[in-house]
């Protein structure tokens, strides 16, 4: 199933992508595409229902984050050898983990923010987990069990935040929209091979990232197991598992986002993303 949330900012509604591409509203079903609801039961609901019976979303409404109000948004940093190979990076011999804040979660194709003060933006296209079973201290074997999909994330990054100015990397990844999701969440049978996806990103048109996810260095069941033997994770819960190379850090020279720049990227089987940068101002 490809389940999504559509309608205006704090006001989405969830849905159902049905066989021709048109949304079927869910929200008779489910109150939102959020903890509990992602379930394997509720999902299971779900997939149940004959979608030519819900009722047929018109027009064309804007498209939110896939998932509602996640209660942990954690990434994967430099998990894909070719990339870490670009920054000159050692491969990591265990995950490296940092937090974004939740509510840096938006719409696939929102605008994203250029943050007060920010020089070095860059973009990031990323595969998302979502979490839809409680997981603690679980095996590999297990994770596929506490998933409830995958969705296309952008890890929107302010370097000079993240790198120059001490700390953890979380203050470099958490200014508003630096957490795009969507447009879909996947269920995993609708993916054969999740460490074999063709993905890519462009800015104003032109590539700059394309690689595969089967360069991951820690791959799906690694990285759920692994964080679970750290921390509880919850129902819509979210891990953004790390980008292939083509960065803009690491560009000779170095490339970075400003007003007025164009955003588009995607992964094979989740759907693309296209968004707008504009420049920050007060009461933002």
């Amino acid at each position: 199933m490809k389940l999504v949330r559509y309608g205006k900012p704090g006001k989405e509604k969830p849905g159902l992508i049905d066989a021709e591409g048109k949304i079927r509203d869910l929200s008779a079903v489910i109150p939102d595409l959020s903890g509990d609801h992602l379930s394997p039961k509720s999902l299971a609901k779900i997939a149940r229902l004959k979608p030519a019976k819900l009722p047929l979303v018109r027009g064309k409404p804007r498209i939110g984050a896939c998932v509602a109000q996640p209660g942990n948004f954690i990434a994967v940093g430099l998990n894909y050898a070719d990339h870490a190979e670009e920054t000159g990076s050692p491969i990591p011999r265990e995950p490296i983990l940092f937090n974004k804040a939740p509510n840096c979660v938006v719409g696939p194709n929102d605008d994203i923010v250029v943050p007060k003060g920010s020089r070095k933006m860059d973009w990031e296209v990323e595969l998302g987990i979502v979490i839809g079973q409680r997981a603690s201290y679980i095996s590999e074997r297990a994770v596929f069990d506490h998933i409830a999909g995958f969705c296309l994330a952008n890890d929107v990054s302010e370097r000079e935040f993240q790198m120059e100015r001490g700390g953890n990397w979380m203050k470099g990844k958490s200014a508003p929209t630096f957490g795009p999701l969507g447009p879909w969440l996947v269920t995993p049978d609708e993916i054969a091979n999740v460490q074999k996806l063709d993905m890519w990103l462009d800015v104003n048109g032109e590539r700059m990232q394309t690689g595969n996810t089967r360069t991951m260095i820690f791959t799906v069941r690694k990285i759920v197991s692994y964080i679970s033997h750290f921390m509880t994770l919850d129902p819509g819960d979210i891990i953004i598992t790390g980008t292939p190379p083509g960065v803009g850090l690491a560009k000779k020279p170095p490339r970075f986002l400003k007003a007025g720049d164009t955003i588009s990227l995607g992964i094979e089987g989740l759907g693309e993303q296209a968004a707008r940068v504009i420049a920050w101002k007060k009461g933002m």
